[in-house]
């Protein structure tokens, strides 16, 4: 069994190893039994923890980050199909990347087809086994309408800043578009699907229904610690608590090497803390208030319609655990809504009540750190991302075109700022 750890500072997690490479896992090394040196977390201009942190959740980022560098191997529950071994190969230093998942849906024209019966094992590449695992899951061959496409794991600073805002806020700004007829997000509104959730942060049951949803690029998940147990049982096939049930596989296994549920509650709350405690990156003077150089760029950013979604602010509701993030505008530039984007961002891929050409409106938290935008990298510009939008965005796409150059270039560096 995995050691237990407390749901506050002082706790240990297991021993862990830093990521040395996204090679085939390698038991004997990673083996729970033979203990590895428990490093001291590096800060870097991603990662850093929020400041004015107490020393208890100071305590608490700390062993988020060692438990985010864990490799799992298949006596820690791998397999029988997976992903990547550890949090870091999607997300490496709290960023984006530098790993993707594939997604795959079959396609009749614009719209998902009614006959997916060609994945009968959901529309998830998993190109890797182990733990008892033969057979892989890969897109299968001469499918008519079958459509690829692929995501970068998305960065994990500034979490907790979404995670606080008030849901009466995102529900003020679905109302207030609607009244004003230029965009039409909505809500994601998502069943909580978690078993045996910790109660700290939230009162959620399984069944529930009716929540916001707002992680995941369709706003699917609707707290950090199930998107922290979705992400273990979806990438790496390592069940919980919340998440007890191996996904469904062509040869049928239903368990690994480590009997029963591989990690503990504790577990996907360390890791759901860690999410929550990375601090949006630094941004440079005045961008978040649109004066001296970022001026012209801030004006622009809403006279041609960008905020309408990129909500610059949303307010934090007063009762959030973590005591800087509560009863703040926390500046996610975004409403969290889901807003049609038209065809050029097409993936087929309906998740909740979210269509194949729907998307929530991707927070604009630390783009600078951004080798690529949009969400399959496909864009190495600020306005290659922005020329990609369609759907309910056209009009802000064609009143950003009609701007002069050197304006453009100040939106465009504004944004990259964010």
């Amino acid at each position: 069994m995995e050691p237990s750890t407390s749901r506050r500072a002082g706790a240990t997690v297991p021993p862990v190893l830093l990521l040395l490479a996204c090679a085939a896992p390698d038991d004997t090394r990673l083996a729970p039994e033979d203990p590895a040196p428990v490093v001291q977390p590096a800060e870097g201009p991603a990662n850093a923890p929020i400041a004015g942190l107490s020393a208890e959740w100071q305590d608490r980022y700390e062993d988020g980050y060692r438990a985010f560098e864990l490799i799992y191997g298949p006596s820690r529950g791998l397999g029988p199909t997976y992903i990547n071994t550890t949090c870091v190969s999607c997300h490496a230093g709290a960023q984006r990347g530098p790993d993707v998942v594939t997604k795959m849906v079959v396609m009749d024209g614009d719209e998902p087809a009614a006959d997916q019966s060609a994945l009968p094992w959901g529309n998830t590449v998993r190109e890797n086994v182990a733990a008892g695992g033969e057979t892989p899951i890969l897109p299968p061959e001469g499918v008519e309408g079958l459509f690829l496409s692929v995501r970068i794991g998305p960065a994990v600073y500034g979490r907790g800043y979404i995670e606080a805002v008030a849901d009466s806020e995102i529900e003020r700004v679905e109302a207030e578009q609607a009244a004003a007829g230029v965009v039409s997000g909505r809500i994601n509104r998502i069943t909580f699907s978690a078993t045996d959730a910790d109660s700290e942060f939230h009162d959620h049951v399984a069944g529930e229904t009716g929540l916001i949803g707002r992680f995941g690029l369709k706003a699917r998940v609707a707290t950090l610690d199930e998107f922290a147990a979705d992400a273990l049982v979806g990438d790496m096939s390592i069940t919980s608590p919340m998440r007890p049930t191996e996904h469904p596989n062509p040869d049928g296994v239903t368990d690994d090497n480590h009997d029963g549920v591989d990690v503990t509650l504790d577990t996907v709350n360390v890791l759901a803390d860690f999410t929550r405690l990375v601090d949006i990156p630094p941004r440079p003077e005045g961008i978040l208030t649109g004066e001296g150089d970022a001026a012209i760029g801030a004006a622009r950013f809403a006279a041609v319609g960008c905020d309408l979604c990129h909500v610059p602010t949303l307010r934090t509701r007063a009762d959030y655990p973590i005591p800087p993030l509560a009863d703040i505008d926390a500046p996610i530039y975004s409403d969290l809504l889901l807003h049609d984007l038209g065809v050029l961002l097409i993936d087929g891929i309906e998740d909740g009540d979210a269509t194949g050409t729907e998307w929530r409106t991707a927070p604009l938290l630390g783009l600078s750190h951004h080798a690529t935008f949009l969400h399959d990298g496909r864009a190495e510009t600020v306005g290659e991302a922005i020329a990609a939008h369609g759907g309910e965005a056209a009009f802000s796409v064609t009143a950003f075109d009609a701007l002069p150059a050197d304006e453009r270039a100040a939106v465009e560096g504004y944004v990259l700022a964010l």
